[in-house]
């Protein structure tokens, strides 16, 4: 019968970190052919702030989702300015996988995020505004209504509207009545605003 070599995590592992665990060593790892040793190279780059910049630059081009999973987990890791600055650059991708991976990364940065907000909510590509708005659903910032409110007062695009207006349904409260009410005159020809509209108003009401 023949020998079956069985599976040594330890050893692949040793393996895989073949490279010196500095920042030269590391870097270089992150333009291995074996996937298993850019995802090492990924999460061990956690330990150097000044890597950041880098490691948005190969999440953009990475193809291996493991692997991208461990660059933006280490981005969530340092959460400097760099790593966030980065995240925002890929909302702009046209890799619908990359926006959505970079939207919930972005919810995990709550106090790193909120200070870009503003910008974000009034960016000139409405695509950004929507993924900025998806990004306050799980934000869990004081601020939440009053951007929202903000949306639906001035923001001309009803796509970035109708998705503020989807979240001021669970979390609107009496301060954004009014906002509401106006927004509901401005599309007026509009079934589904109206009809959300007149859900978020009986649901601050029953409040």
């Amino acid at each position: 019968m023949p020998i079956v070599k069985q599976h040594n995590p330890q050893i692949i592992d040793s393996d895989e970190r073949r490279r010196p665990r500095d920042l030269a060593g590391l870097m270089a790892e992150l333009a291995d052919a074996d996937p298993s040793a850019r995802r090492w190279a990924a999460r061990d780059l956690a330990a150097f702030s000044e890597a950041a910049g880098a490691l948005v630059q190969h999440f953009k081009g990475e193809a291996d989702p493991s692997v991208r999973d461990a660059l933006l987990a280490t981005l969530i890791s340092l959460g400097d300015p760099t790593a966030v600055t980065g995240l925002v650059e890929c909302l702009r991708s046209e890799d619908a996988a990359v926006r959505n991976e970079v939207i919930e990364a972005m919810k995990q940065l709550p106090e790193e995020v909120a200070p870009i907000m503003g910008d974000l909510l009034v960016d000139s590509d409405p695509d950004v505004r929507i993924f900025a708005v998806n990004i306050l659903e799980s934000l869990r910032h004081p601020q939440v209504e009053a951007w929202l409110i903000s949306v639906i007062d001035k923001d001309s695009h009803i796509n970035v509207c109708a998705t503020a207006l989807d979240l001021l349904v669970e979390v609107g409260t009496s301060a954004s009545r009014s906002a509401l009410e106006q927004l509901k005159a401005r599309f007026f020809d509009e079934p589904y605003i109206c009809f959300a509209v007149d859900l978020a108003l009986k649901r601050i009401n029953e409040n």
